[in-house]
């Protein structure tokens, strides 16, 4: 691929969807809406930049027969600097974005390995939406470049708004497992460097919901529209197979034309649009509806909230007898939204989006561009796009005779309606194009990255003459103490197999304090131990430190400042001295006292402070960098040592030892009495839980996974 001298490489995430470079499936189900095409467009506009080398935008790769091959491609050129890379991610087939959460640290570790692979670190790394971030975080963490994020929608808002429809707290949590990509929300704020909105309201109120709020971290930049695409009546629409198709549906098809166009999602509130015009005959007599709600087959066989919408749709339009004007097509194709467009400009309609939140609004800038005047939601990206277009009215969402009234606002008056449609161009050329959008983008970056340049890390250098093909990483307590015979079995395995198994131990405790423990137990001293939970890599046989990884996790730690938070919280004790650490805060903490994990994240959120945060045996809370964990460690060793994480066995007994499991690496949960700290990974595919403790339980992950029937040196 051609790259300019000097010019960014830009890495793009966005998990979700069904991402292609053509014929984009908007409107598919709520995973295909405005982010899938901004994603695409703006990577390829930003290839186009004299600034910037290379964009890469990764996507879950999806193998299924009931979507194209098109997404099954690992690779997809989007123009001379730009490409899609498609990650493998869980489950080949295509799911909901919902049911991608714990997937998610496989991708992160497949990306990674592309990058290595492809002997590629990225200058900047672009996430979008929450579940990209959360994959962010991760490569931000591992390759200490700074993460620039865009949201695109908020969980605290959606939440806020499916509560206020009358779902049910539990229901909400269920569908769209809410805590969590809150979570993931909070934490990316904490780490990104740069949040790219649309909107100012964006900022100013759905981002400050949350206890990381940094308004000073975040800056507008509207997206672009591919005017090319987008244009004023040209006296061909009604050439169109789509006009043909809408006059299937309509009685005098050439009546004036009130547009929606979205997926079929409840968010996008299409059946209180069509109670609207349903209620108001004055409507009725002014214009024809068109409803574009995705495309569809059978309703039977698509997901229940969409099922749930078009029914209510179908319901909605035989409860107000609006046969013959009302339009609502089963499909359209990509090349039809243009000409829609252009149809309902020509008849002097209107396009509305009543939808109850919108972060943004693309089809608006696509309507106003085509020359169609607008009537949107008052919330979120609609009202600065009326504020610089002036070519349409806000309204209440949520109140039928304010949407119906402002529809006929923009029909009644021709004089006004020209107006509005000239507005429109003007603004969208001003302040919407694509070249204003990438240089914007491309000067935020590089002021973003002259304040703030993270030192890329120095990869130590592998020992002489190791070129072991697998590893075994356990922790200490859980998992090596307890029966002495077992753990005498599982050294005699070290040892036979130590000609090609890396051994390393990850523990929670200091340097000193797991020397002398190994000592007293016998356990001789592994290739790599990882002490202070995952602050400290050491390497054999010389107990060398690795300095590379002490400067990487340095990266946003404020030591003093956490201690000051957490002082005075009932319930948490700092512990001695020696079991503090430069880079590890360690506390006591009394469950039925304390304030829980979530108001200890949200309070060191509320201070602006980032760090990792871990609870151990239901009484110890750890408190280290936001680059450091027992996770991050080992994929840090497993890099340098060249060691694919799909031939490492980790063997955890507590909560401190997940992120270690998550991912590609094979693990095991030793049957321990804080095993149940590790319950939540009992659906993941590649963890063991095995029947028996302490290193018997290692010994029989072993044997499960037949992790050394073929051990042998690497390369021979």
């Amino acid at each position: 691929m051609p790259a300019a001298d000097g010019g960014l490489h830009l890495l793009f995430i966005s998990v979700h969807g069904l991402i292609r470079g053509q014929n984009l499936e908007l409107g598919r189900d709520a995973d295909n809406g405005g982010q899938t095409r901004y994603v695409v467009e703006v990577a390829r506009a930003l290839g186009a930049h004299p600034q910037v080398a290379r964009v890469d935008l990764l996507t879950r790769r999806v193998l299924d027969s009931s979507v194209s091959s098109d997404y099954a491609r690992q690779e997809e050129i989007l123009a001379d600097n730009a490409r899609i890379i498609r990650v493998d991610c869980g489950d080949e087939a295509y799911i909901p974005k919902e049911q991608l959460w714990d997937c998610l640290d496989v991708f992160a570790d497949n990306a990674l390995h592309w990058l290595r692979e492809h002997e590629l670190v990225p200058d900047v790394i672009h996430s979008h939406y929450a579940d990209a971030g959360y994959v962010g975080i991760r490569l931000s963490s591992q390759l200490g470049v700074p993460l620039v994020h865009t949201g695109h929608s908020l969980g605290r808002v959606k939440r806020r708004r499916l509560l206020a429809r009358g779902l049910k707290r539990d229901e909400v949590e269920t569908r769209y497992n809410m805590s969590r990509r809150v979570e993931a929300e909070e934490d990316i704020l904490g780490t990104a460097e740069l949040v790219i909105t649309s909107t100012n309201q964006e900022i100013e109120q759905q981002y400050g919901l949350y206890d990381h709020y940094q308004p000073e971290k975040m800056q507008v930049i509207p997206p672009g529209t591919e005017l090319a695409s987008f244009f004023p009546p040209d006296g061909k629409e009604r050439d169109s197979s789509i006009y043909r198709e809408l006059s299937r549906f309509l009685i005098n098809p050439d009546r004036p034309i009130v547009l929606a166009l979205s997926r079929p999602d409840t968010r996008k509130n299409i059946t209180t649009l069509l109670e609207a015009y349903g209620e108001s005959d004055a409507l009725q007599e002014a214009a024809n509806l068109v409803v574009i709600a995705g495309n569809r087959e059978d309703i039977r066989d698509m997901d229940s909230e969409v099922q749930q919408v078009l029914t209510d749709i179908l319901l909605g339009i035989d409860q107000y007898d609006l046969y013959g004007r009302v339009a609502y097509p089963k499909s359209h194709r990509p090349e039809d939204v243009p000409v829609l467009y252009r149809l309902a400009a020509a008849s002097q309609g209107v396009f509305i989006n009543p939808a109850l939140t919108e972060p943004f609004g693309l089809t608006l800038i696509e309507a106003a561009a085509s020359g169609l005047p607008i009537v949107a939601t008052e919330d979120g990206g609609p009202r600065d796009i009326t504020a610089n277009c002036r070519n349409g009215y806000l309204v209440d969402p949520l109140d039928t005779q304010d949407i119906a009234k402002a529809l006929l606002k923009v029909l009644s008056d021709a004089g006004q309606w020209r107006q509005l449609s000239s507005r429109g161009l003007a603004g969208v050329q001003r302040h919407y194009s694509w070249q204003a959008h990438t240089e914007t983008y491309v000067a935020a970056l590089r002021e973003m990255l002259a304040s703030s340049k993270p030192a890329p890390p120095v990869m130590t250098r592998r020992r002489q003459g190791l070129y072991h093909d697998r590893a075994i990483f356990t922790d200490l307590d859980q998992n090596l103490l307890g029966d002495p015979e077992s753990l005498a079995d599982f050294l005699d395995v070290m040892k036979i197999y130590r000609n090609c198994t890396t051994f390393g131990i990850a523990t929670g405790r200091r340097l000193d304090a797991a020397l002398r423990i190994m000592k007293r137990y016998g356990i001789p001293q592994p290739d790599i131990l990882i002490t202070s939970l995952g602050t400290e890599i050491h390497y054999a046989p010389r107990l060398t430190r690795d300095a590379a990884w002490v400067d990487h996790i340095d990266h946003l730690w404020q030591p003093r400042t956490i201690a000051r938070i957490l002082a005075d919280l009932p319930g948490i004790k700092l512990q001695p001295k020696a079991e503090l650490s430069r880079f590890k805060l360690s506390y006591y903490i009394d469950p039925a006292l304390a304030p829980g994990m979530d108001e200890i994240h949200s309070l060191l959120h509320q201070h602006e402070q980032t760090a990792n945060t871990f609870l151990s045996f239901g009484q110890f809370l750890d408190v280290v960098p936001v680059r450091a964990s027992k996770g991050f460690a080992l994929r840090w060793c497993a890099d340098q040592w060249d060691i694919p994480l799909e031939n490492i066995l980790v063997a955890g007994g507590s909560g401190a030892d997940e992120d270690m499991m998550r991912g590609n690496t094979m693990a095991v949960v030793v049957a321990n009495r804080h095993h149940e700290e590790l319950s939540g990974l009992e659906e993941e595919q590649r963890i063991y839980f095995a029947e028996q403790r302490c290193a018997a339980g290692i010994l029989e992950a072993i044997e499960h996974y037949r992790f050394l029937e073929s051990c042998e040196l690497a390369g021979s």
